[in-house]
């Protein structure tokens, strides 16, 4: 008998515990959450605050063992995976000449590697109207002068998550990419640990928990993209006008 579950990456903190605490709340028909992060007391922190069963995995999903370990359980519970949460991730602002290459090549493996690699394990597990959301930015829209690296991984995502949406389509599966614009999370804490973001940037500032209720309003539409706010749309609108060769010197400016 298979099991209904649901996975979240990136669960201890952030986005991805408001994930995992509104599907707790809302999704029925759910029979585990498997909540995956590196730190297992931040994980056991939080199931302790949600009613549904949790299963917690402590593991770093930018190593590929884990990942092999991962699909082993899913294949010896018979699992059958009906929302995917892709939201562990970094960012870290700077230059590339000036940030060290370790940090920036970190957010290649976890943003990008480890999301395909997550999401590639899962597949076989999804069925006919399971859905995908995949955490991008609105960072993705257009390069990102001085936070150049995590722009590119985000685009990247971005882009995986709309071809990967079109491949699904016959298999009845929906990939939804999330776009924010700066949501009021410890993201800054590690992204602010070289330079600071643009102060406009925070002006546009939002809470998780909308990001959130709008990303799973959006999959449950079956939309291909969620974009929270109506200044990171008008970002997005204004991103498909202009010429980027525009739009990134005008960024660069602003950073002075």
């Amino acid at each position: 008998m298979s099991k209904n579950i649901v996975i979240i990456t990136g669960a201890s903190s952030g986005i991805g515990m408001e994930f995992a605490l509104q599907i707790d709340a809302h999704l029925r028909k759910t029979d585990e959450i498997w909540l995956i992060a590196r730190d297992r007391q931040k994980l056991k922190t939080l199931a302790e605050q949600m009613r549904n069963n949790t299963r917690l995995l402590s593991m770093d999903i930018t190593i590929p063992a884990q990942i092999d370990r991962l699909r082993d359980m899913l294949r010896e519970q018979h699992c059958r995976i009906r929302m995917l949460v892709n939201s562990a991730g970094y960012g870290i602002i700077g230059d590339v000449a000036e940030l060290k290459l370790q940090e920036q090549t970190g957010m290649v493996r976890l943003n990008c590697e480890a999301l395909t690699a997550v999401t590639r394990c899962c597949l076989p597990f999804m069925c006919r109207g399971s859905r995908i959301i995949q955490m991008a930015s609105s960072a993705s829209f257009v390069a990102q002068p001085g936070f150049a690296v995590y722009a590119a991984t985000k685009a990247y995502v971005d882009s995986f998550s709309l071809a990967l949406r079109q491949e699904l389509r016959g298999r009845g599966i929906y990939v939804t990419s999330v776009c924010p614009g700066p949501v009021d999370t410890p993201f800054f804490d590690i992204a602010e640990r070289h330079g600071s973001t643009l102060s406009i940037k925070k002006l546009t500032l939002v809470t998780p928990d909308r990001v959130v209720s709008q990303a799973l309003r959006d999959a449950c539409l079956k939309r291909p993209r969620s974009v929270c706010s109506l200044p990171i749309q008008a970002f997005e609108a204004v991103c498909k006008v202009l010429p980027h060769t525009f739009i990134t010197a005008v960024i660069r400016t602003l950073k002075g």
